[in-house]
């Protein structure tokens, strides 16, 4: 049977790319085991990646619940060079060469997370999802191509793939030398409360007046901008049935804050009253909008909330402020920003939340976090720590999208450099 898969393993990847002689380390990637499909593809600078699908465990512990297939490109440069895994937090649709991987001229792995993308177990339900599970996913394929690149591993991801590359080394401390989270939020409850904190206290008091002005204007004004929205959406054709129209508006305006801050608003830019309607409306649609509450997106979205909602914590909407200008929300108690196409019968679960805050401060070492000054997700980022080995580079002025080594002062790059050299020697 395994001679069976190899050939038609070889005869796929031929196909994909080709009749060619497949070099030697073509050879050696076909025989990898629990390898299920394999094709060359086009990377995002020319390069040729390597899209791999893999068997996965539904329950690492126990084999006998079921396998799925999970996404894999690989950026081969070298049985020699180091390698990094891209711990994704949602999907891989294409290929993306990382920029720390640039930065080390390594070799790729970028896995798409387990219940994402072309990586869905089969059935309805995310009985499979959790930490524990997702990292082992990382981990099984750690082990898969330890021979094939036996020199220094490295792992790294953005935002919730950030957060996946922190609790990758808790799960599997051993796996890596060195993990270095982009803006990883690691949150410590079902409801962050230092979200509010940091939304009550970023920018200045001017920038914040302005915020809250513009979302008491939207508010104040609902019932002409639902007419205005109505239209605007006849050319998208989202549609609004798990949040009905107005609902989701208000969640909008309400969400405007924490997307300014998160994706590095311009508080000169905030329409004032002198603005016309409108305009304030198509200045909130760029900035935040209702898309997110459309049924589509919480459908894109269903396993990341169910994971917010069960293991990971978020954040929520304190709509007591807007008590006489809600409409459709609740004014009585805050509303989460944990959205789904059904109730949730799993409950949360806070306990690994808490034992990771525990560990991150007492083992963990050389872990380099790189977060944004102004992005609402610092609100939760893992403390500076003198007791551990690690590094922080929270960079001033930068958000969620912007926060990188190559958007880094000349100093924070030298001490980054340094400390990897460190690390990986």
């Amino acid at each position: 049977m395994k001679t069976k898969a190899l050939l038609f393993l070889a005869l796929l990847f031929l196909v994909g790319t080709g009749v060619r002689a497949q070099t030697s380390f073509e050879q050696q990637l076909l025989g990898l085991p629990d390898l299920q499909t394999a094709r060359k593809v086009a990377g995002q600078n020319g390069e040729m990646v390597y899209e791999l699908f893999f068997r996965q465990p539904l329950d690492h512990g126990d084999t006998t619940q079921g396998f799925f297939q999970q996404k894999v490109f690989l950026t081969h440069r070298g049985t020699n060079q180091p390698t990094v895994i891209v711990t994704e937090g949602y999907t891989a649709p294409r290929p993306a060469y990382y920029e720390l991987s640039d930065l080390l001229g390594a070799n790729q792995l970028r896995v798409e997370h387990r219940y994402f993308g072309d990586s869905q177990p089969e059935g309805d339900g995310f009985d499979y999802l959790n930490l524990k599970q997702a990292t082992a996913d990382y981990h099984h394929l750690r082990e898969i191509f330890a021979d094939l690149y036996p020199g220094n591993w490295v792992s790294t991801g953005i935002s919730k793939g950030g957060a996946t590359t922190v609790f990758y080394r808790y799960f599997f401390p051993q796996d890596v030398s060195v993990s270095v989270p982009y803006v990883a939020p690691i949150n410590r409850e079902y409801e962050e409360q230092r979200i509010y904190d940091f939304l009550d206290n970023v920018g200045t008091p001017e920038c914040r007046a302005r915020i809250k002005a513009l979302q008491t204007r939207l508010l104040a004004n609902e019932a002409e901008v639902l007419s205005l929205l109505r239209f605007y959406n006849l050319g998208k054709g989202d549609n609004y049935t798990y949040k009905y129209y107005g609902e989701a508006f208000e969640l909008g305006v309400l969400e405007y804050p924490f997307a300014f801050w998160q994706w590095g608003g311009d508080c000169d830019a905030i329409p004032d009253e002198r603005t016309s309607l409108e305009g304030a409306l198509e200045y909130f649609l760029e900035v935040a909008g209702i898309d997110l509450f459309s049924d589509q997106l919480i459908d894109f979205y269903a396993a990341h909330y169910y994971q917010a909602a069960t293991e990971m914590g978020y954040y929520g909407y304190r709509t007591s402020r807007f008590k006489e200008l809600l409409k459709f929300l609740p004014t009585d108690k805050n509303v989460m920003a944990i959205l789904s196409p059904k109730p949730l019968e799993a409950k949360f679960d806070g306990k690994l939340l808490k034992e990771v805050d525990r560990w991150l401060k007492k083992e963990g070492n050389q872990i380099a976090y790189i977060y944004g000054a102004n992005d609402t997700w610092t609100a939760t980022a893992v403390q500076p720590n003198e007791k551990v080995d690690a590094e922080w580079f929270i960079m001033e002025g930068k958000s969620h999208g912007d926060a990188r080594i190559k958007n880094m002062t000349e100093a924070d790059r030298v001490r980054l450099l340094a400390a990897l050299e460190r690390w990986l020697e």
